[in-house]
């Protein structure tokens, strides 16, 4: 099936919140078995947005869809000893603790190098396993304000705080593609390996646009709201249109359907363009987002309407692909010509035994 390409891989999640979870998610959906071993209290994200009293939130159900979920008290021996069982026969083990913490529950790396010696250990924190900042806390407002994410998005009078988190989801990209591509290094007879991700690297990582151009304000780039081909414009129904005309065939389809030929020299004027911008904002508020909608779809000009999360499961882009499902969002690519199909529960473990993988097995 197309959904079982990571069939037989074993992973342990230690980890809470967004980035390590989204991470062994997107592992779950390819087919691996995942445990998510949580503290006795369970995950905070359990209630975390909740909505309508559901136990555990919706969001917590999507982030850990077809996971098998335990809890172990790791400060007690019994549940350290049942921790060791379940590496033993794992292929990956992600954990998201501060620097330090995992060895002070008796895993260093000489103990699970110990354990199993063909395991990938991913380590993911929010600064990395180093440096003045290893122990610091954060979230993702601040891991997106230390990479320079922040301060190059928004308005000219203010940033804007990325959401989704931009920096938890980056790094759960990074967690995952770093792991798949240590599984394959151990497939081919490397053995174990040692993955330290950061969380702020890995929306760092992103910043090349603004370190390598040298465009470091806020709406003044072609990129970030300085050009009026590229930009986000308010209708008179308070709906809000994008506009993406960055190629010269694009920017003239669009000038010429709304009979506007002499906008078409100046789409390169220096930026920030902001005469420009509000021209097409005065033109785009004299009339409702249907209007605009109807008169440009056929237009090749690169322009689409901004969605709102109601609207999504009836666009009919996204039913085409069965992108959404009753837990959300899918998987997002199609295998082998079929949408993928990944679990949408979320199985809680009660007994010992069924937390052995030899037991998952059978």
């Amino acid at each position: 099936m197309s959904s079982q390409l990571l069939e037989n891989v074993r992973v342990i999640d230690l980890s809470q919140y967004i980035p390590g979870p989204i991470a062994t998610r997107q592992l779950a959906d390819l087919g691996a078995e995942v445990i998510k071993v949580e503290p006795p209290g369970g995950d905070p994200m359990r209630f975390f947005m909740q909505r309508d009293d559901q136990q555990p939130s919706p969001i917590y159900r999507h982030i850990n869809r077809g996971k098998r979920i335990c809890n172990l008290d790791l400060k007690t021996e019994s549940d350290r000893q049942l921790l060791s069982e379940l590496l033993a026969d794992a292929d990956i083990l992600l954990e998201s603790f501060r620097p330090g913490v995992l060895a002070r529950l008796g895993f260093d790396r000489d103990r699970l190098e110990q354990i199993n010696p063909d395991l990938i250990h991913c380590a993911l924190s929010g600064y990395g396993q180093n440096g003045p900042y290893a122990q610091r806390a954060g979230h993702d407002i601040n891991y997106c304000a230390l990479s320079g994410q922040s301060i190059v998005s928004g308005s000219t009078d203010k940033p804007v705080i990325g959401y989704p988190p931009i920096a938890d989801h980056a790094s759960a990209l990074q967690a995952s593609i770093a792991m798949l591509a240590a599984l394959h290094a151990k497939n081919a007879g490397r053995g174990g390996v040692y993955l330290d991700i950061s969380i702020t690297e890995s929306i760092l990582a992103w910043q090349y646009l603004p370190m390598l151009s040298q465009s470091t304000k806020r709406a003044a780039s072609i990129l970030n709201g300085g050009a009026a081909c590229y930009n986000i414009y308010q209708c008179a129904d308070h709906r809000f249109i994008s506009l993406g005309a960055i190629e010269t065939v694009f920017w003239r389809n669009f000038c010429s359907a709304l009979g506007k030929p002499e906008w078409i020299e100046r789409q390169f004027e220096s930026m920030p363009q902001r005469d420009l911008i509000d021209q097409l904002a005065a033109e785009f508020i004299k009339r409702p987002g249907s209007h605009w909608q109807q008169q440009l779809d056929p237009v090749d000009c690169c322009f689409e309407l901004l969605s709102t999360a109601p609207e999504l499961t009836g666009h009919a882009q996204f039913q085409a692909r069965q992108a959404i499902g009753d837990n959300g969002p899918n998987y997002p690519a199609w295998i082998d010509r079929q949408a993928l199909r990944p679990a949408t529960e979320v199985e809680s473990i009660n007994s010992v035994a069924d937390l052995r993988w030899r037991s998952l097995a059978t």
